[in-house]
């Protein structure tokens, strides 16, 4: 191989090696921007704190968080529930949970079902207070 062709071979290697190097960093942009990804779904999300009677027994405070499942195996439109208090910043609170409705009808469906009268009016004996909000998209 001439001094010509060794040439070309070097050019052909920073070609190759620059042509990689983009490769790798188009990728990697477009594996950074997915991780930024976020929606605004339609659902509504129902969250209620709540501070429990200090009469209220382990056992009755299980079997009421355990009555939210239930209700969301029974109840339509009821996509999701959170039952453990990870973090609340709302003092003298006990916990929170939430439930997540598929839209606006599954939510007022919900308030409105016999099933979740029958659990409120327990649920209402064994909490102290509570503070309840839902959230959605427009």
């Amino acid at each position: 191989m001439g001094f010509a062709g060794r040439r070309l071979a070097k050019i052909a290697a920073v070609a190759a090696l620059f042509a990689g190097g983009v490769a790798v960093g188009s990728w990697h942009a477009q594996s950074a921007a997915a991780q930024n990804r976020f929606g605004q779904p339609k659902t509504v999300v129902h969250f209620v704190v709540y501070k429990w009677k200090n009469t209220t027994s382990q056992n009755d405070k299980d079997q009421a968080l355990a009555g939210i499942k239930t209700m969301a195996a029974k109840i339509p439109g009821v996509k999701n529930i959170w039952l453990k208090t990870q973090r609340n910043q709302i003092r003298d609170f006990d916990g929170v949970y939430a439930i997540e409705f598929a839209s606006a009808e599954a939510a007022a469906d919900y308030a409105e079902s016999p099933l979740h009268e029958t659990w409120r009016k327990r649920w209402e004996e064994l909490r102290e207070n509570s503070l309840s909000f839902q959230v959605s998209n427009p």
